[in-house]
């Protein structure tokens, strides 16, 4: 994060097709605990989303479309969800196995 008001996220390059690019985007609303915390339990609890907007309509409350952006940017940033190139957002957080690999003694990656 910066503190010029704008954060630095990891954003999809659409032009090369893939990979990842960091970008710097301006950032008028940061979330809050709770609404990360509402949109985290949404995508666990589906396990997967076509698409944001589906995602978007789904959630319990109403958010800035730009405020769920900067919570995904986040998730996909802390390895909790995946993006694919199709849009597609998927659940991938699993710290049960994650705890059986570090008690197991091999480290993660």
């Amino acid at each position: 994060m910066t503190n010029e008001g704008g954060v630095l996220v990891r954003g999809r390059d659409e032009h090369e097709g893939c990979g990842f690019e960091e970008i710097r985007r301006e950032v008028i609303h940061f979330p809050s605990l709770k609404t990360v915390l509402m949109v985290e339990k949404t995508i666990e609890k589906a396990g997967e989303f076509k698409n944001k907007r589906q995602l978007w309509t789904s959630l319990p409350k109403k958010i800035m479309y730009q405020t769920l952006l900067t919570i995904l940017d986040y998730l996909e940033y802390s390895h909790k969800i995946l993006i694919d190139k199709d849009g597609s957002i998927v659940w991938i957080w699993n710290p049960k196995l994650i705890e059986r690999v570090i008690r197991s003694g091999t480290r993660p990656l």
